[in-house]
């Protein structure tokens, strides 16, 4: 990761071990590029879901009080429970286009799949008993009242051709403002895109000569900024409009043709008296900047825009999500601006087009007419007689018709944004005010992907810290709109298959005082026996809570910290796993008390996001090695391994006499088939375990294994036969079935292959696995073959608390020149860990391959 996303990108991991074996490849491809870990479906608490009989629901308009949500879909609007949209208590209006309609626009050469069908593109509340809805009716749009009490359509339907677009696809935003409809979008079949006033009259909309004001906008949403309330000037409402046009400025930055734009008219404007007759006089226009200062990188798409309303007008906020113009490269910014500096950009210079500049729009510098064009009507204005946009001058409405465009562009708060990820689309964010313990008033955001999975994060200090992501769908599909409800406390988010219920925290996920705190969850405390959301404690003195640091609260001596025993032989390399609980932490190592520093080859030790690995282990690095989890300054003690390096295997245990016991063996199988799934791969017991009672039992299994034996030599010598008719009748290509009728090609060897994909970015490979895979020999022809090398030792038991249990997690050498992974099996789902030592692991094997390595390898090696 680049220091930005280090800065910015804060996350708080916990376990979450009953769901992890379901998304085992989304885990580990996250884990190697964003660092961190995520829930998934089956792991989120108190989910509910609502799919009904259509497709695409991604239009949600939440009643609080009426404790409703409504969702348009396609062909359909739904009347939901708020406080449980899973319910079967639901209401539904079916609207579908007709077959002449959908026939009608086949013939226009749609697509019958997607865009022939009645998209709702609009649902408000038009009064206190009614809502009005709009769709695009198979490229022919409609629009219609609902009754909210009985939830039906109550009226014939009206035209829409003026207030929703043809095509669904196409960008398009709406407001309901006292009663009028404020729309933007490309309407009709061929139109310019255009932002208007439908009704009542009069109606406006924007200019298109001689000066175009809209460049093949792609409108993303809009907001009302009530500035009329306790207004010491009489200033009007404004209704901004957030959209991605075609850049018109001249830019030394060749590849962006487009940037984000945000656009402002007045509530009360009615268009001039005869020049700008039924069209915008206060129009304007400014460029949005979210961009990386020290790297030069601008984000110039603007995909989704939240409206965070303050106490006062000055006090309010925008968020906006960012992308790049270049569909095949993702990455997403989020950048937040304030209205004053909004307001700042609106009331600076111009810009002017230049028609001897092919067209590029450069800064005004000539003389402005008074009053100030696209200024609304103020007490000021009234005390000179211009009551309402129809009293402006000529020359200020000339003005406003060629100089739409401001000079200044708007910059986000620290002139940076707050989070940058590369490797994501960001399609949809909403916003929620929190206030925590502290009583600080904190922003927990919440940030939809185009994959399905939603991030949920705080606001500190002008960054974000990302609590936690949360896969929403198990098929990746875009989050098209999010809504939160306080009183519900629930989130709300639509996608193209269904409608999802999620709260908006769950405090029990965290087990430990350690993930409560640093967790920075502003919803969450810690009472002293477990995590819980302050909302519910009205005594709040007992709670532990720090959002601004995250390191305050919590006892050391209270972690829940592992011992395990290790025992290996000398010369192997010992992998000690230490998986730490948040990915912001760092893994710090002692030896009996000792901090271990050098990590390196030479050093003996390296450590890695797995854990410590011990290399060519020796008799003096036994000890108590312990691995502490370092974060916010905080040591957090996680695991503690006491190693013994032994010269020679330790002898076997002596055998009770009356009740002797056979130990089970287990080994590792190789996996010879790259086709086959990591899944597959796991220990498998050759041996069962035997209890005898008598010597005689004893006794009677030794005959049996002589007679088996003598079997096997029988077998054998008829292998031996048809191995010589192999050998006299099939020559052909050098395999592992010509190996075993003991045919020995001169160009027939085996090569052992390490795979460590999930390191790489592959996660349908194989991972830390050794594959078999046939090669070019290097025997020379006519020579003996080298005696076979002994057998490798056993695996090591691991001891807890004295009793075998499970296998180690040890990089084991075979016969001295590659290794291989045994993994944990200690019972638990835990997440499993990237295998960052691949690269050490190479290193270590061009160091010594001069000096361990048979030079002329052959099928005995292996």
């Amino acid at each position: 990761m680049d220091s930005l996303t280090q800065e910015t990108a804060h996350l708080h991991n916990t376990k979450h071990p009953q769901n992890l074996n379901k998304c085992l490849r989304i885990l580990l491809w996250i884990k190697y590029f964003f660092n961190w870990s995520v829930l998934c479906v089956s792991g989120l608490l108190d989910l509910r879901r609502f799919r009904g009989s259509t497709l695409n629901y991604s239009l949600l308009l939440l009643e609080e009080e009426a404790g409703l949500l409504y969702v348009g879909a396609r062909g359909a609007l739904y009347a939901l429970q708020a406080s449980d949209i899973s319910s079967s208590s639901l209401q539904t209006i079916v609207w579908e286009a007709s077959d002449d309609q959908k026939q009608q626009c086949l013939n226009k050469g749609k697509d019958n799949k997607t865009e022939c069908y009645n998209h709702i593109q609009f649902l408000q509340r038009f009064n206190s008993t009614h809502l009005y809805t709009c769709g695009t009716h198979a490229f022919s749009p409609l629009c219609a009242y609902i009754d909210g009490r009985e939830f039906k359509i109550s009226s014939a339907f009206e035209e829409g051709r003026e207030k929703c677009p043809y095509d669904p696809n196409k960008g398009y935003t709406g407001l309901l403002i006292d009663q009028q409809m404020y729309t933007a979008s490309q309407y009709e079949f061929r139109s310019f895109p255009d932002i208007r006033r439908n009704s009542p009259n009069p109606t406006l909309r924007t200019e298109e000569a001689p000066t175009q004001w809209l460049q093949e906008a792609d409108f993303v949403g809009s907001a009302l900024v009530r500035k009329s309330v306790s207004s010491s000037v009489g200033d009007d409402d404004k209704i901004y409009f957030f959209f991605t046009e075609k850049s018109q400025e001249l830019s030394p930055y060749f590849s962006h043709s487009r940037v984000a734009r945000v656009a402002r008219v007045c509530k009360r404007d009615r268009g001039g008296l005869l020049t700008l007759q039924k069209k915008w006089t206060s129009f304007l226009k400014a460029r949005l900047v979210c961009s990386l200062p020290d790297y030069e990188f601008h984000f110039n798409v603007l995909r989704s825009v939240f409206f965070l309303e303050g106490s006062s007008p000055q006090d309010s906020v925008f968020y906006g999500i960012f992308g790049l113009e270049w569909k095949n490269v993702k990455a997403s910014a989020i950048c937040h601006y304030s209205i004053s500096d909004i307001q700042w950009a609106f009331e600076g210079p111009y810009m002017e087009s230049k028609e001897d500049s092919s067209n590029k729009w450069t800064q005004y510098t000539g003389k402005v007419p008074e009053p100030r064009p696209g200024s609304c009507i103020t007490d000021q204005l009234r005390e000179k007689g211009i009551n309402s946009s129809t009293n402006l001058p000529d020359d200020v409405l000339h003005f406003v018709r060629r100089h739409p465009l401001m000079y200044r562009q708007i910059l986000p708060q620290k002139q940076r944004p707050m989070l940058f990820r590369r490797n994501v689309d960001y399609t949809k964010i909403a916003v929620h005010r929190v206030t925590g313990l502290d009583d600080r008033m904190y922003h927990v955001l919440f940030i939809g992907t185009d994959e399905g999975w939603m991030q949920r994060a705080v606001k500190v200090d002008g960054q974000l810290h990302i609590i936690e992501e949360l896969q929403l769908f198990e098929e990746p599909q875009p989050v098209e709109s999010i809504i939160i409800s306080e009183k519900q406390m629930s989130v709300y988010v639509g996608s193209p298959t269904s409608v999802v219920q999620l709260p908006l925290s769950t405090c029990s996920r965290y087990s430990s005082c350690f993930d409560c705190v640093m967790a920075r969850d502003p919803f969450c405390a810690w009472d002293g026996l477990e995590c819980v959301e302050i909302t519910s404690h009205n005594r709040r003195a007992n709670l532990t809570q720090d959002i601004l640091n995250g390191n305050q609260g919590c006892d050391e001596s209270t972690a829940d910290v592992l011992h395990r025993s290790r025992s290996v032989m000398a010369g192997d390399d010992v992998l000690l796993q230490c998986e730490l609980s948040s990915n912001l932490a760092t893994p710090e190592w002692m030896l009996n008390g000792k901090e271990l520093r050098g990590y390196g080859l030479d050093s003996g030790y390296r450590v890695g996001t797995d854990g410590l690995l011990v290399i060519e282990a020796r008799p003096y690095q036994s000890g108590d090695y312990c691995c502490f989890a370092l974060e916010n300054g905080v040591h957090v003690p996680v695991v503690i391994y006491s190693l013994t390096v032994r010269q020679e295997l330790p002898a076997p245990p002596p055998m009770e006499p009356t009740r002797p016991r056979l130990t089970t063996a287990i080994y590792w199988t190789i996996q010879t088939s790259p086709s086959d799934s990591p899944e597959d791969f796991h220990p498998t017991p050759v041996s069962p375990r035997f209890e005898f009672l008598s010597v005689r039992n004893m006794e009677a299994m030794y005959l049996s294994l002589i007679t088996i034996l003598g079997g096997l030599c029988f077998v054998l010598t008829v292998v031996l036969l048809y191995v010589g008719f192999c050998l006299q009748g099939r020559r052909g290509k050098h395999s592992l079935r010509a190996a075993a009728c003991g045919e020995r090609k001169r160009g027939a060897h085996l090569e052992l292959k390490t795979i460590s994909s999930h390191c790489n970015g592959k996660p349908d490979a194989h991972d830390g696995l050794l594959q078999i895979v046939p090669g070019e020999a290097t025997t020379a022809p006519n020579k003996e073959l080298p005696p076979a090398p002994p057998l490798p030792p056993p695996p090591e038991s691991e001891y807890v608390n004295g009793l075998s249990a499970t296998l180690p997690s040890v990089l084991r050498k075979m016969n001295g020149n590659s290794y291989v992974l045994l993994r944990q099996t200690d019972g638990d789902t835990t997440s499993p860990l990237c295998y960052s030592f691949t690269e050490e692991l190479n290193r270590i094997l061009e160091k010594r391959k001069h000096t361990q390595l048979c030079s002329k390898p052959d099928e005995s090696s292996v």
